[in-house]
């Protein structure tokens, strides 16, 4: 099967490692975002994707916008694919892109659709607090993954996975998933099932608001925003912008086991006072772990933090270099 491949990071790299292992596909070419800015430094970088195309000595494409570019959907035209493969590859495709494949292009999408339909499913299924989610593979239509829907597999979120974790698992779960679909739809072994429109949920874009702490709301609502935006959820401290990118929630409005570490740490948790801490307040300072914040509803341990300019910590270290105390206050009222 000859496969062009479109997709730009990380998670894009085991499904396309996967086809390349494989002798039952040919890997033509590979169409990723172009190179940019990224990490620490600033520098000029490729993907992911296009350092594993280079890797290959694959052609690589970088179109600024695929959809307005001749040259590059004149060359596509040209490989004669029998299918595209998409992994979060960034760009929307034109009907005109994805009328030129024999049959079709198959989107790898990280949900179980209908549900998380958009840009960011793994981050918006963490936010949401869902229990579990998966990978779906589909025929790609015009719409915001609306195709049909070809396999799935899905995959159950842990209470302290964030999204590099779940990301991780998907990818593979994808990699695998994407093969077996190209192997059966070859064979005619499966056909696309229409989607239900009234079950769909969506997964936006995330913006830049998505990213600040609020602890007037839950310790589970917030430890799920941490995890689903991780490592970019900030609040203040000292009148200083600090990231908070792992917490441990003691609540009891969740469904599922409780992590072994999580009922050590409540073990050593005080009793509450008569009088109530206030929301983004440091009720406690557990040894070796870290501060215990005060939410609207439960309380939080700040498990890793990061200060400006500064790598990330543990929270133990984070009290120990700052001295920190019970009592301080968290946010813009800090």
């Amino acid at each position: 099967m000859r496969v062009v491949f479109f997709g730009t990071p990380d998670f894009a790299v085991p499904t396309l490692l996967n086809l390349l292992d494989r002798s039952e596909f040919e890997v033509l070419a590979v169409v990723t975002q172009p190179d940019k800015r990224r990490h620490r430094g600033n520098k000029v970088t490729p993907s992911p994707v296009k350092e594993v195309a280079c890797a290959h000595s694959l052609t690589v494409l970088q179109p600024q916008k695929i959809k307005k570019d001749p040259e590059v959907l004149e060359l596509l035209r040209q490989f004669e694919a029998d299918i595209f493969v998409v992994v979060a590859y960034g760009q929307i495709l034109s009907q005109e892109i994805l009328d030129i494949p024999a049959q079709g292009c198959i989107n790898v999408h990280g949900s179980i659709l209908p549900k998380y339909r958009g840009a960011a499913p793994i981050q918006w299924s963490l936010y949401n607090g869902e229990s579990e989610t998966g990978i779906t593979t589909m025929l790609m239509d015009a719409g915001m993954d609306t195709g049909g829907m070809l396999m799935k597999a899905t995959t159950p979120i842990g209470l302290l996975d964030n999204t590099q974790d779940l990301a991780q698992k998907l990818a593979a779960s994808g990699a695998d998933l994407l093969v077996e679909t190209l192997l059966k739809l070859e064979k005619k072994e499966i056909q696309a099932i229409d989607q239900n429109d009234s079950e769909a949920t969506y997964a936006p874009l995330i913006k830049k608001e998505d990213y600040q702490l609020d602890w007037s709301v839950g310790a589970l609502q917030l430890h799920n925003q941490i995890r689903a935006f991780y490592p970019n959820c900030n609040t203040i401290f000292r009148e200083q912008p600090l990231k908070v990118t792992a917490t441990i929630p003691f609540c009891t409005n969740f469904d599922g086991e409780v992590p072994s570490e999580m009922e050590e740490i409540q073990q050593k948790l005080p009793k509450l006072p008569e009088v109530s801490p206030k929301p983004g307040e440091v009720f406690s300072i557990i040894k070796g772990k870290g501060p215990v914040v005060q939410t609207g509803d439960g309380l939080l341990l700040l498990y890793q933090v990061q200060l400006p300019g500064k790598r990330p910590q543990s929270g133990w270290d984070f009290v120990n270099g700052c001295r920190l105390k019970v009592g301080e206050i968290l946010g813009p009222n800090s």
